[in-house]
Parts: structure tokens; C-alpha cells; sequence
């Protein structure tokens, strides 16, 4: 892979980590922010039973969304790292040693896998 694409590939996961970092810190905000805060109430404590039920289904709903963007922080920093470490083998597939398309590594800059060894892959998560 030339030097211009993986740098062009390092900006790409330096946005996505900035945008991540950015959606986490919205989600800590909410989530450190007190009930009163959220939805404006005078009182902290909601007097009805659907109201509970509807702030405890938004916070959990919050919670998954937070942590499903936590994985993904996960995978652009180790792709960041692997980039780094070894820049020479950056953009080769993981399984069977192929270059992985450089269309692909623009749309998804994490990718480990070809398109090719990553639909084997879901393919036996259906199996």
C-alpha cells in the first residue's frame, strides 16, 4: 500500500476515533447528569409507574448505544495500533494474507478481513 493511502487510511481512523470520543463523552454527560436534569421535572422522582418504566427503558437504551460505541473505539484504536506497529503489513487480510481492497479500507478503516474471508466469516456465525 502506497504511503499516501495509509496516511490517508491514519486521517480516516483519527476522525473516527474523534468522533467516537466525542459521541462517549455526550453519553457521559447524560448519564451523569441527574433525572431532574433530563426531563425537566421540579422533582427528582417520577410519581408514576410508566414514567419510571420509560426513564429506566431510555437509560438502558443509552447504556447499549454507549457501550456498542465503546467496541467500536476498541477496534479503531487496535487498527490504529496495527498501523503504527507494522505499516508494511497494515491492509492485509488476517486470514488468508491478501490485500484487502483499498475501496474497503476507506469505507470501513478498521477492517481486518477481505471481503471474501469476512462473509466465510459470517457465514459460519449463521451456521
Amino acid at each position: 500500500m502506497r504511503k499516501k493511502q495509509l496516511a490517508h487510511l491514519e486521517q480516516r481512523l483519527l476522525e473516527e476515533r474523534a468522533r467516537v470520543m466525542k459521541e462517549l463523552g455526550n453519553y457521559d454527560e447524560q448519564f451523569s447528569g441527574t433525572l431532574q436534569a433530563s426531563d425537566g421535572d421540579l422533582s427528582s422522582y417520577s410519581f408514576h409507574m410508566a414514567d419510571q418504566g420509560t426513564d429506566a427503558m431510555e437509560r438502558e437504551k443509552q447504556f447499549l448505544f454507549a457501550s456498542k460505541e465503546g467496541r467500536y473505539l476498541w477496534h479503531v484504536n487496535e487498527a490504529l495500533r496495527r498501523l503504527y506497529a507494522k505499516p508494511e503489513d497494515f491492509g492485509v487480510c488476517h486470514e488468508c494474507g491478501e490485500p484487502i481492497g483499498f475501496e474497503r479500507l476507506d469505507a470501513l478503516p478498521h477492517a481486518r478481513l477481505c471481503i471474501k474471508c469476512k462473509a466465510k466469516e459470517e457465514d459460519a456465525k449463521r451456521d
